[in-house]
């Protein structure tokens, strides 16, 4: 017997033919009749531990989870392989092995549906967040959008969904058919806003740019007035800030315009101004000379008197002219001191003087008299007769309307 019979799975006869054996019994796998018995078992050998990786390989897969179909495929194969293979070895031990990914292909298949169930329906929920987000988006009073945010809001969604389209599970095509139509809608519905808005605002803009350029024609017709255009121009400066948003670029253009008109008006103006300043400067000297005359009124207790300076003083005060404009308020109001002052003067005498009160006055003042008249006597009968609780309560009485007295005098 050769060494070649003692292979525990194979043998080569004298004619190079190679066999396997099986518990079936042997079985021809191919011939190598240039080689020697020992080439011939290593290179089908070479073969069975070929399908021995495949196998280990496989194991490995299942191990690391990898897709049960595609497992089930690679059984199958192996299956096949391993039955009709043409090479020397445990092929029993390989079949069983295969046939024992093929029993965990089944728990392997049912997990892996479960997790793609979890991950599908955590996917169309995040999907679905997405869609009631940009639908909520899309509810908003687009009166009120900062349509800058609104549109970077409205791109970085998008963004997302293409995202989450791309890297997420493939969604059923009804749930994605349906879901994307409810994205597009409210997308649609937010570029319609955005659009009327857009038209509404380039109407405004064209409506405040046409008033805004009749306003600096308005403006500019007014320069050959100087100083006497600067009221009209302020009423213009009002028109001008009712008129609306032309738009930056175009607003700062035509405010440029504006303004520069105003400020030719304005420079003409303060020439006026330092010039009639430089003129009415003698006269501020000559009405702070007559406050300074009229000053004492604000201490003077005779009316006539007060009236009289005050009556001279306001004439000639009149008859001085205007002072610098920075100095109208200053004067004035040190003159209406003095004019209010020199009025309760008036005032406080008519009212003292009033006929009627001074009647009323006067009649209360003879029966206050008569009645402390009166009350003295009993005084002195009281006193006379000893009788000293009466003369207190009398006293009391008569003090009482002696005080009333004094006070009508």
């Amino acid at each position: 017997m050769t060494s070649t019979d003692q292979h525990p799975w194979g043998r080569v006869d004298e004619t190079g033919t190679v066999y396997l054996r099986e518990a079936s019994g042997e079985r021809v796998v191919g011939q190598f009749p240039d080689g020697t018995p020992e080439e011939a078992l290593a290179y089908f050998e070479r073969k069975y531990t070929d399908l021995a990786g495949q196998v280990t390989l496989l194991e490995q897969r299942v191990k690391r989870g990898a897709s049960a179909s595609d497992v089930s495929k690679a059984v199958s194969t192996l299956s096949s392989a391993i039955t009709t293979a043409n090479a020397i070895g445990d092929l029993e031990s390989l079949k069983k092995r295969v046939d024992a990914l093929s029993e965990a292909v089944s728990s392997l298949t049912e997990k892996q549906q479960g997790e793609a169930k979890a991950l599908l329906t955590d996917a169309i929920a995040e999907r679905t967040a997405i869609v009631e987000e940009v639908e909520a988006l899309s509810l908003e009073d687009p009166a009120k959008a900062q349509w800058k945010q609104v549109t970077a809001r409205l791109d970085e969604m998008f963004a997302r969904w293409q995202k989450h389209q791309q890297d997420g599970p493939r969604l059923p095509r009804t749930e994605a058919g349906e879901l994307w139509k409810r994205f597009r809608d409210a997308r649609t519905i937010i570029e319609g806003h955005r659009k009327a808005f857009f038209a509404e605002l380039d109407t405004a803009h064209r409506d405040a740019r046409s008033k805004k350029q009749q306003l600096v024609e308005r403006a500019e017709a007014l320069l050959p007035k100087g100083a006497d255009g600067v009221n009209a121009y302020r009423d213009l400066l009002t028109e001008w800030k009712n008129a609306g948003r032309a738009g930056k670029r175009v607003d700062d253009t035509l405010w440029d315009k504006f303004k520069a008109a105003g400020d030719l008006l304005y420079a003409a103006r303060g020439e006026v101004v330092a010039k009639d300043d430089e003129e009415f400067s003698e006269n501020l000297a000559a009405k702070l000379a007559l406050l300074t005359e009229a000053d004492p009124l604000l201490t003077e207790t005779d009316r006539t008197i007060a009236r009289d300076k005050l009556s001279s003083i306001q004439r000639r005060w009149d008859e001085i002219g205007k002072v610098p404009r920075d100095q109208v308020k200053v004067v004035d109001e040190r003159l209406r001191k003095i004019e209010a002052a020199v009025r309760k003067l008036d005032e406080d005498f008519w009212q003292k003087n009033n006929p009627e009160k001074k009647a009323r006055a006067e009649g209360l003042a003879g029966q206050l008299t008569d009645a402390i008249a009166k009350l003295q006597g009993e005084i002195d009968a009281a006193k006379a007769a000893g009788n000293t609780s009466k003369v207190a309560e009398l006293q009391e009485a008569l003090d009482a309307r002696k005080v009333w007295l004094d006070a009508l005098n």
